[in-house]
Parts: C-alpha cells; structure tokens; sequence
C-alpha cells in the first residue's frame, strides 16, 4: 500500500517515515501544503496521513480542495490541535479519522489499518481468499493453513490483489503500491515479485490476464 505523508516537522517526519516503512508501506513524504495538493493531484494513494499546520498552505485547504475534486483516497489527520472545534472541521471538511499528536505508534498503526480495510470494503481484519490468508496487523501470511514467508513487496501485491478479489491490476498500478518516489524500479520487478508468490502460493493463485495485468479469481 501506498500512503502520503504530509508533515512539515522533520523529527516526527523522520520517525514516522521510518515507522510505516518497517510496516512495508511505500511512503512518500512531503512538508508543506502546496507540495501535498501537488502529490495528491498527480500520484494515486491508499492513504493520506495530514497534518493541519502547515506551511504555504494549510491542512484544512489541503483536505477541502482533495474532497472538492471527489478523491476517495481515506485522510487520517495527525495533528497537535486537540481543541474539539478543530476536530469537527477536520471531520466536516472530509478527514475519516483524527489523531492528536503525541500519539502511540502502535494505535497509529491500527488506525491506518482500519482504514484501509474500509476503503477496500472489507470490515474482516484477516483477508482470506482461496486458503491464503494474510493479517496485515501481525504481518503473516498462510496458504492452506501453513505459514508463508513473504518478502515486503511480494507482500504488497498479493495484498493489493487479495482485497478485491476479481479485479485486474495493470503492472502500473501495483508499481504504484509498491515504490515511493525515492525507490528505483526495474523493468521486470512486478513479474518478479509475481513468479515469487506463484511459487509459494500455487500458480493458479494469481492469473495474468493477457494485456490488462493480474488477478486473483473470485472462485
């Protein structure tokens, strides 16, 4: 999964990044608000992480303007503002969860979580399908009732893929779930990390559809 990180001070920024990237998640930082409407018009994100105080452009600006533009992508404000009125127009302004700084990285973490398990449509904690199962808050994985070890990316597409069983993603769309702006991609990686899980998981598990991409069937 991949998230944007918009916070303007730079040891929170640092640990935060450091924290989601031991999570697997493809994280892209930036620290001013212009850069983040900027980011949020021009690259596709499962989750954004917004803080309010920001410089050139506010977080509240930053929020109305993404929802403005009908982007479903779910906002998780991280903010020091813990006055109640300040968390109503984060909500208002179309924020789906709100966090007050300092906060355990732990509820963070399940927070974000939950999030994108809603933005998905699923409401289960564990995603299982076709006797694959993955539990994103302990990071395992089984197939048939056997532990599975995944590298970070093979990790990221099956996940990608596992959520909404029968939809096909191009090899693009799971390159943008899986590298930030900082990470170089070969060519190839996606059919890499692809061939990784078939080997692991069974070669019928993800299906190549000729000139779209992959899938996981329904049945």
């Amino acid at each position: 999964m991949r998230l944007l990180l918009v916070e303007d001070d730079p040891m929170i920024g640092e640990a935060m990044l450091q924290v989601l990237r031991a999570e697997h998640y493809a994280v892209d930082w930036v620290r001013d608000g212009v850069m983040a409407d900027s980011a949020l018009q021009s690259e596709q994100y499962d989750l954004v992480l917004l803080d309010l105080g920001l410089p050139k452009r506010g977080g509240l600006e930053v929020l109305r303007a993404l929802r403005a533009r009908r982007a479903p992508v779910p906002v998780l404000i991280a903010t020091a503002r813990d006055a109640v009125g300040d968390r109503i127009a984060g909500l208002d302004a179309g924020a789906d969860d709100y966090v007050l700084k300092p906060f355990d990285i732990d509820e963070l973490l399940a927070r974000i979580r939950a999030l994108l398990r809603r933005s998905a449509g699923r409401g289960e904690p564990v995603f299982a399908h076709r006797g694959v199962s993955l539990n994103p808050a302990t990071r395992e994985a089984e197939a048939h009732g056997q532990p599975v070890l995944l590298s970070a990316r093979e990790w990221a597409v099956l996940e990608a893929l596992i959520v909404r069983p029968g939809a096909v993603l191009s090899r693009a769309q799971l390159e943008e779930k899986l590298f930030s702006w900082k990470d170089d991609i070969s060519s190839n990686a996606v059919e890499v990390y692809v061939h990784g899980l078939r080997k692991k998981l069974g070669n019928d598990f993800i299906q190549t559809v000729r000139g779209l991409g992959y899938v996981v069937p329904r049945k």
